[in-house]
């Protein structure tokens, strides 16, 4: 009998070494690159007209690497204005590795800094609870709306704090990627107490639509190496499957049935490509542009 299956997120270590792993094998930050390169100058052409400070909030921020390519965007556009960056992370390790990596730059001059070790619900909660509503040029989202019980609210509350110029920026697996195929099909089958919704670039038009909001979709095309996940007892294919399922240890606690029909899942079209004898699983992105 296999043992039941619990959340990765019920270990913090084995969670972040598959998001490592996870990193190293997928295009996910290239493709961030790309956009943050070629479309991002003309997303934030005009949150700083006129302004002698630009407040920057990033939710999520994780530790810090797509955070500092967005400040140094701007720094490059709003030369000689003071940025301010505040940044939501719940975790004391990442917030730990973003601080290191401010220590270790060179190029953030006019930039300070500001950590708040917590969850998007409770900085919106302590927000309200101190009466205080301080307004942001730019607030960016990347990869963390699974993490929050309730993901229209969490938008309407950071739309709410746009300056007139302002814009929000989502990111969040594409409706059209692997991830959108694995959950809609098994998600209901992962243990998933932690990672609260599974939501994807697909199904944040009908919540904005409603909600009256004006966006821009654009989709990122990513890939994950998954070849080693295929390879029976390679320690880093366990890894990158428990990332996939947000299970802890899902080859050696899923039920049998379930592990072979999720490793069959994930050679098909919907969820992978095979190329000259590997799998690559589709990785995609959708990023999403709120106007205030």
């Amino acid at each position: 009998m296999a043992s039941p299956m619990r959340s990765l997120l019920a270990d913090p270590d084995r969670y972040l070494q598959s998001f490592r792993l996870f990193l190293e094998r997928s295009t996910e930050h290239q493709s961030m690159q790309e956009f943050v390169e070629k479309q991002l100058p003309g997303v934030i052409a005009s949150i700083g007209n006129g302004k002698s400070t630009i407040n920057v909030l990033s939710v999520g921020g994780g530790a810090g690497e797509m955070d500092l390519q967005i400040l140094s965007k701007i720094h490059a556009r709003y030369p000689g204005v003071t940025i301010n960056n505040d940044v939501i992370e719940p975790s004391a390790d990442q917030v730990s590795k973003y601080k290191e990596r401010v220590a270790q730059a060179s190029n953030l001059e006019n930039i300070q800094f500001t950590w708040h070790t917590e969850t998007a619900y409770e900085y919106e909660s302590r927000m309200n609870a101190e009466k205080k509503t301080k307004k942001w040029d730019f607030i960016h989202m990347i990869q963390m709306l699974y993490y929050v019980k309730d993901v229209p609210a969490t938008i309407r509350y950071f739309h709410s704090l746009l300056e007139s110029q302002a814009k929000l920026l989502i990111i969040l697996v594409s409706g059209n990627s692997g991830w959108e195929t694995l959950w809609k099909k098994y998600g209901s089958s992962f243990p998933l107490e932690d990672l609260c919704s599974y939501v994807s670039s697909g199904d944040l038009p009908r919540m904005l639509d409603s909600a009256g909001l004006k966006y821009q979709l654009y989709e990122l095309p990513s890939h994950m190496d998954i070849t080693s996940c295929f390879i029976e007892g390679d320690k880093e294919g366990e890894l990158l499957l428990d990332f996939l399922t947000e299970t802890l240890d899902f080859a050696k606690t899923a039920p049998p049935e379930l592990k072979r029909q999720l490793m069959e899942e994930l050679r098909k079209p919907g969820c992978s490509e095979c190329r000259d004898g590997k799998v690559f699983f589709n990785n995609n992105l959708g990023v999403i542009v709120i106007e205030p």
